[in-house]
């Protein structure tokens, strides 16, 4: 069956930098575009970051310029650079894939100070 295990998660102060990556197995990964998403308490979950089959990746305003995703096919594992992290981005941030992004990981929590 399909997997999605993100990892990386963590407390840090304002300013600083997180890696976040998901473990993808039981799908042929490469045919798919892969997304973050995150999710704050008492608000809606919204796209972080996706990136195509073929590498091309788009970033949401909000990260623009301090997050970059990023895939490797030969190892099925995706990636967030988080660098000038702010309280804002304090969220569970969530993996994706499949058709429609019908997959999903259990989440990483990342918390800003």
């Amino acid at each position: 069956h399909v997997q999605l295990v993100e990892s990386g998660g963590g407390s840090v102060q304002a300013g600083g930098s997180l890696r976040l990556s998901c473990a993808v197995s039981g799908i042929f990964y490469s045919n798919y575009c892969m997304a973050w998403f995150r999710q704050a308490p008492g608000m809606e979950r919204e796209g972080v970051a996706a990136i195509s089959s073929a590498g091309s990746a788009d970033h949401a305003d909000s990260v623009k310029g301090r997050f970059t995703i990023s895939r490797d096919n030969e190892r099925n594992t995706l990636a967030l650079q988080m660098n000038s992290l702010k309280p804002e981005d304090t969220a569970t941030y969530y993996c994706a894939t499949g058709g429609l992004f019908g997959y999903w990981g259990q989440g990483t929590q990342v918390t800003v100070s």
